[in-house]
């Protein structure tokens, strides 16, 4: 995904193909950075069966078997949808095993305009018969070290993944995001998650609306963000800014009733 410069987004292009390695236009050399986001490595199959690619260049989780839940700037406003396909049930794009599914309806969050408030859901034409991945309703778990997967580039600027990469990043408080954020960060719907001092580990352009998650005391994921944006990728001093699910979990559940 991209990161908005404050604002650019970790989408690609709109139209981009789903299975094809999609190359995102140059950055100026000013923007540049060589640093190979999320530090990541290949998840194994299996290892996070909710994640979920759409085919306009995002990421998302199930949120139900027929329910996925993804980023707010993902998506054009709510509606009917047949549009978006759905790819679930591999790391490996292009496997013959993959799960394709169309959308049928979109709803984008009540209120959104491009700060804060980025996640929608989209329902899907029928369910998937895999794990579901619940999300956070406390602000209890927006702490420690966290998970990040997806199919974004590996590198600012760089083509889209055919295999699922995974990374590790650890949480970053609202007062140390601000320092390089500013008034862009939204407190209380945004949380940041980076190597700060050094970069090096993040999510990018495509990555947009995938989860960010980790254990909770059971032991079992639970995601605490969405991927939505940030200052390039894994670069010093900027850290990924994320979606704050807890803040949103009830209007989620209500709105996912509503499907």
């Amino acid at each position: 995904m991209l990161k908005k410069f404050a604002g650019v987004r970790r989408l690609i292009a709109a139209g981009a193909v789903l299975l094809a390695a999609v190359s995102l236009q140059p950055l100026s050399t000013a923007q540049a950075a060589p640093s190979p986001v999320v530090g990541g490595t290949r998840a194994a199959q299996g290892e996070f069966p909710f994640m979920v690619r759409l085919s306009m260049g995002c990421g998302g989780t199930l949120y139900t078997q027929q329910i996925v839940l993804t980023a707010a700037h993902c998506v054009s406003g709510s509606g009917p949808n047949t549009s978006i396909t759905a790819t679930a049930g591999v790391v490996d794009l292009r496997s013959p095993s993959a799960i394709t599914v169309r959308s049928t309806y979109v709803l984008q969050a009540p209120g959104y305009n491009g700060t804060g408030k980025d996640w929608a859901l989209i329902k899907l034409a029928q369910p998937i018969n895999l794990p579901t991945l619940n999300i956070a309703t406390t602000t209890a778990y927006n702490t420690g070290t966290f998970t990040v997967a997806g199919w974004g580039a590996a590198r600012e600027g760089g083509a889209q993944q055919r295999y699922l990469l995974k990374a590790n990043v650890p949480y970053v408080s609202d007062a140390v995001c601000q320092q390089a954020y500013g008034s862009s960060l939204v407190p209380g719907e945004e949380l940041c998650a980076g190597n700060v001092q050094n970069g090096g580990v993040d999510t990018c352009q495509g990555d947009s609306g995938g989860p960010m998650f980790r254990r909770d005391a059971a032991g079992a994921w639970i995601q605490v963000g969405i991927v939505s944006w940030g200052q390039g990728c894994a670069r010093p001093g900027y850290p990924g800014v994320y979606t704050e699910v807890s803040t949103f979990a009830a209007q989620i559940a209500s709105a996912a009733s509503t499907l």
